[in-house]
């Protein structure tokens, strides 16, 4: 097997641990161990942890851009594009565990960089281009300000992973997402918008996630 193949191997078997039990509670060894690999192994390709860290966390943003932008590319409007990424995300965030951010913005600044930065250009740049878009397809009130819509949006998806104000025990992360999606969607469409929304969910819930 090419380097190449073992470092992409290594970091996707990595996500996957990460993605279920969070980044704190994950070994090196437990990463060897889940890749049946040698720890050896690992380090001729990472310095340490916060390197796969880092390095998993930029290959997950960079996929999720990628697949937001297929989703950009496909709509046939800006009501479109939100049905469309509402599947996305209930599909990205299944078995994701709600300490994962927080793991990131306490443990792993590196990490933590790279997801406020993805946040705060590709994300916020995408938000503020769907609602300008809606707005003059007269899906979206034309009073809005995209600019702080899109700030409010990108906070609430983080809120989401707040177990202080969602504990896990109480809440699953899919859930209140889509509750917070739903919200943001119903606060800016016109009637007009709505009722299109409205349909292309009766359209998805109907169809298998692969929408892309």
């Amino acid at each position: 097997m090419e380097e190449t193949d073992v470092k992409e191997k290594i970091l996707k078997g990595a996500e996957e641990l990460f993605k279920k039990y969070g980044v704190r509670s994950i070994s090196m060894d437990d990463i060897a161990r889940h890749l049946s690999v040698s720890k050896k192994t690992l380090y001729q390709h990472f310095a340490d942890k916060e390197d796969i860290v880092t390095m998993a966390c930029k290959a997950h943003l960079e996929k999720n851009a990628k697949e937001f932008e297929r989703v950009m590319e496909t709509a046939k409007n800006a009501i479109d594009e939100l049905a469309k990424l509402s599947v996305c995300l209930k599909r990205n965030m299944q078995d994701l565990n709600p300490s994962l951010l927080f793991d990131l913005q306490k443990y792993h600044p590196r990490a933590w960089a790279e997801w406020v930065n993805h946040k705060n250009k590709f994300i916020r740049c995408s938000v503020v281009r769907n609602l300008k878009q809606g707005i003059e397809e007269g899906y979206f009130r034309p009073e809005i300000d995209p600019e702080v819509i899109a700030s409010m949006r990108l906070e609430l998806v983080q809120l989401a992973f707040d177990e202080e104000i969602f504990p896990r025990e109480q809440f699953r992360l899919t859930e209140v997402q889509m509750q917070i999606f739903d919200h943001f969607v119903y606060g800016v469409v016109t009637d007009k918008g709505r009722k299109l929304y409205q349909k292309y969910k009766e359209v998805n819930h109907h169809q298998p996630s692969t929408i892309l």
